[in-house]
């Protein structure tokens, strides 16, 4: 018994195993590799060109400097690309919360009828679509070219997410929605009183999914919008990007960049900007998020 119990201690180092540091040791070394991308992101946006030509990954600039964030945001269009966004995400992600959550309880329930050819049309569309010229050439016969409508419609419904948001709704018990019916209260009832008040876990992070992904669109915006002053954010940091690259390539020196007004600093700092938001957002969300996604990617 002792020999036993001697070889099961043989790698334990105080209450950690030899296994559990090398796991310790392996995370932190990820974690540095993540870490560090994105300091070096946030050092270039805060130092001088010529700082930056010198030494390009530096962690921390030893002359600090705003001249990037203060250049980003007298440009002024930053923050047309912020409130264009800003319109987007009020009125696209509750639009898409609900076109998701309703088709997704209709689905969930084995008595509606032609769920499975309904559910088949939904799947193929994540398998096969038409492409780009038939979605403008509808969008343009709706006559939402040239409006945030046609961004807002577009990423509006995801197949992918209904799908985690239906599996999620089938593992709730039936007994509960009979017991409403058996009370009086119709489907739409049923929906927002009792399945969304106990799917907070799947709603928080099909909410995440669809955030992000408005947050973070752009294609769709270059295709439909052609107006500089209707721009979200991300099409904002694309033209600055490549502004900024087109006077890095044609300075002729380090003096000349620091003129043009577009360097890498404010390259980085809007890209720092544009992230901040997101970095905000996802910690209210994130103790629901791993139990949504394994609950709504199993089919009970």
């Amino acid at each position: 018994m002792s020999t036993h119990a001697e070889k099961r201690h043989k790698y334990r180092v105080g209450k950690m195993t030899l296994l559990d540091y090398i796991m310790f040791i392996v995370l932190i070394v990820l974690a540095l590799i993540i870490l560090i991308p994105f300091l070096n992101v946030i050092a270039i946006s805060l130092a001088s060109q010529k700082e930056y030509a010198d030494n390009p990954m530096l962690l921390w600039p030893k002359h600090p400097t705003l001249d990037a964030y203060r250049a980003l945001f007298e440009d002024g269009r930053l923050l047309t690309g912020f409130w264009n966004t800003i319109k987007i995400l009020v009125v696209g992600l509750p639009l898409s919360l609900f076109l998701t959550s309703t088709m997704a309880y209709g689905l969930s329930r084995n008595k509606f009828p032609g769920k499975k050819f309904i559910f088949f049309l939904v799947l193929f569309t994540m398998i096969f679509n038409g492409g780009i010229v038939p979605l403008y050439l509808v969008m343009k016969s709706l006559h939402l070219t040239g409006s945030l409508w046609s961004v807002i419609l577009v990423g509006s419904f995801s197949a992918f997410n209904m799908i985690l948001m239906m599996n999620y709704f089938q593992g709730l018990p039936e007994s509960l929605m009979e017991s409403a019916r058996l009370d009086g209260a119709g489907e739409w009832r049923i929906l927002f009183s009792v399945v969304l008040p106990l799917a907070a876990p799947i709603m928080a992070t099909i909410t995440l999914f669809y955030g992000v992904a408005f947050w973070n669109g752009w294609y769709d915006a270059m295709i439909f919008l052609r107006k500089a002053e209707m721009l979200p954010l991300q099409n904002v940091l694309r033209t600055i990007i490549v502004e900024s690259s087109t006077n890095v390539s044609n300075a002729a020196s380090v003096d000349a960049l620091n003129k043009s007004g577009f360097s890498t600093g404010m390259k980085m700092a809007s890209v720092f900007v544009s992230m901040i938001p997101i970095m905000c957002f996802f910690p209210m969300l994130q103790k629901h998020f791993a139990k949504g996604v394994l609950t709504g990617a199993i089919k009970t």
